[in-house]
């Protein structure tokens, strides 16, 4: 792509973006969307979701630094190395956030807490800091707060095509999108063929309810979003 021919990134848009995101002091990486750098890595996982990843510029779907950051980029830049400081992120340490506990409180949960560890305590991710004498030391603040971090990042495409966006929305409610949905987009509707392997995928119903959602907040002309399930004589 040419000089001329770069394209720029606004408020608003729908783009497709890879990333690496690490830690800047140590370089680990605590995020990625490229399956075969996550191999390469030693950190895939069998039930990880990889691939590029939507982002609506300004809805702060990804950290507010990263999400700012868009802006300065254009379309098809490659490996833009991006600094965020921690309150860009995931915000300062809070030394109030770090707590202790009684450890008859996971022996409730048959748990045995050990350094490392990390876990939902009352709501929040907890990291275990110590565990002796009966007593449980645990970090409430999220495991990044306080960290710079660096994203190595490539802006993919901007997505102009309306039943591409709404697809692509779509992806961040369902694991498992079928390559076979079809997509009718009308002056103020927007019909949604389920094909049948879809039809009672786990937590469908929560889904369609989010995708409609999504649709009436991004397209203000859209009044109906409907899903149809079509059953055809075998």
């Amino acid at each position: 792509m040419s000089e001329s021919e770069e394209i720029e990134i606004n408020k608003g848009d729908f783009v497709l973006i890879d990333y690496i995101g690490r830690i800047k002091d140590t370089g680990k990486i605590f995020a990625l969307t490229n399956e075969e750098i996550a191999k390469k890595e030693k950190m895939h996982r069998d039930d990880g979701i990889y691939g590029p990843e939507l982002v609506v510029v300004g809805e702060r779907w990804v950290v507010e630094g990263l999400d700012d950051s868009l802006l300065t980029l254009k379309v098809g830049e490659q490996d833009a190395i991006v600094e965020i400081p921690p309150e860009k992120a995931f915000g300062g340490r809070d030394p109030s956030r770090v707590k202790t506990v009684p450890i008859r409180e996971f022996r409730k949960r048959d748990l045995k807490p050990q350094a490392g560890m990390t876990f939902r305590y009352k709501g929040s991710l907890a990291t275990v800091q110590s565990a002796s004498g009966g007593r449980v030391r645990l970090d409430l603040n999220h495991p990044l707060a306080g960290k710079v971090l660096s994203y190595e990042v490539t802006v993919l495409r901007k997505i102009e095509d309306m039943t591409e966006k709404i697809k692509e929305l779509m992806k961040r409610r369902l694991s498992t999108l079928s390559e076979t949905i079809e997509i009718d987009v009308q002056e103020d509707k927007v019909s949604i063929k389920i094909p049948k392997e879809m039809f009672f995928a786990e937590g469908i119903q929560f889904a369609k309810s989010g995708i409609a959602g999504d649709i009436h907040k991004f397209f203000e002309d859209i009044t109906l979003v409907e899903f149809l399930e079509v059953y055809e004589r075998s």
